[in-house]
């Protein structure tokens, strides 16, 4: 699996649909969701191409809310977490060269929660492959791509919390999820860490995705999200993590170097605990689509994405509606990397 900073083929995203995660009225909520989508894929477009998946019945919506260069695919769906329910692309090394390929995880609504939906989503990433033009894989792992990432180079984040969840895959071990992972990505180094932030444990989170938690920046470099203020329940989790990965070693043998992302400061939503994250953006063609949310944090999260990731535009994009409804910039984003030269 390329690293997500390889060049793409195209992004691609799932429009929202009436459901218990945006209302089955098609009331304000949905609305909100649909613009904050919107806001998203009008922005990678200007860099690469999207192909939004669309309910039939939601087409004439999502044509007054999406750039006219979005294309619109149709296909069932359930929600519009795409980054989860979608295929991972790889490419598929031969003695002829390399080519794409999809796989697709086995998906279950995050673990079976009593409030998903995943009849359709399950099938998303073969139905993705197909309109992809590559041949699918599928996996009998259980998880969403949220659930991991790849520095390009042989090492893969994972989550104990995620792909050792019984209710995803009862009785895996850990050797059991990395020969599967490694075997399907092309890694050979996984690096575990404990858990995910806290509201990621609450009744609609996903139990520990590790996008909202750390990500690579480049071969060798993490960023990872940090909780400043010692009375949050993120605070002392966040550090050990952090400390995780100063000690950890990468497929090639280094050291991880770790660039902190301290949490913005606002920590609730009308009371109830929130995992905003800056570690949760998206890197298209030559941009970084990041997460803004109002706050003083917004502008020095800027710079650290911006060091991070020299030669690229910074572009944030307000996130708070994608928060609201259970992730972020990342979540609603995959990327398909372009074929290699």
């Amino acid at each position: 699996m390329p690293a997500e900073w390889a060049p793409h083929a195209a992004t691609w995203m799932a429009f929202p649909t009436p459901n218990a995660t945006f209302e089955e009225d098609g009331g304000p909520a949905l609305a909100a969701a649909r613009n904050a989508w919107a806001a998203v894929a009008n922005v990678i477009v200007d860099y690469e191409p999207v192909r939004m998946l669309v309910n039939t019945a939601d087409r004439a919506a999502a044509r007054e809310v999406l750039d006219r260069r979005v294309q619109l695919i149709d296909v069932e769906l359930d929600d519009a977490w795409l980054r989860d329910s979608g295929p991972t692309f790889v490419h598929e090394e031969s003695g002829t060269g390399s080519g794409p390929r999809a796989v697709a995880w086995h998906f279950n609504g995050w673990g079976a929660q009593s409030w998903a939906a995943w009849d359709r989503d399950r099938h998303l990433g073969t139905r993705v492959a197909h309109s992809a033009g590559v041949e699918v894989d599928r996996s009998p792992l259980t998880q969403e791509g949220g659930g991991f990432h790849v520095d390009g180079e042989g090492t893969v984040l994972l989550t104990e919390t995620v792909q050792l969840d019984p209710d995803r895959n009862p009785g895996w071990t850990h050797a059991d999820v990395e020969g599967e992972i490694h075997s399907r990505l092309g890694t050979t180094t996984a690096i575990w860490l404990p858990r995910g932030l806290t509201a990621d444990y609450d009744e609609f989170g996903t139990r520990g995705h590790v996008d909202v938690v750390a990500t690579f920046a480049c071969p060798g470099t993490v960023l990872v999200h940090t909780q400043p203020d010692p009375g949050h329940p993120d605070h002392e989790p966040m550090r050990e993590i952090a400390e995780i990965l100063r000690t950890a070693v990468d497929a090639r043998g280094r050291r991880l170097r770790v660039l902190e992302l301290p949490s913005p400061t606002v920590a609730d939503y009308d009371g109830r605990l929130v995992d905003h994250s800056y570690v949760n953006h998206y890197l298209g063609n030559g941009v970084v689509v990041g997460c803004a949310f109002d706050d003083p944090g917004d502008a020095r999260a800027a710079a650290v994405l911006a060091e991070a990731y020299p030669g690229r535009d910074v572009v944030l994009v307000d996130a708070r509606d994608i928060f609201r409804f259970g992730g972020g910039v990342h979540c609603i984003t995959q990327q398909q990397p372009a074929t290699p030269g």
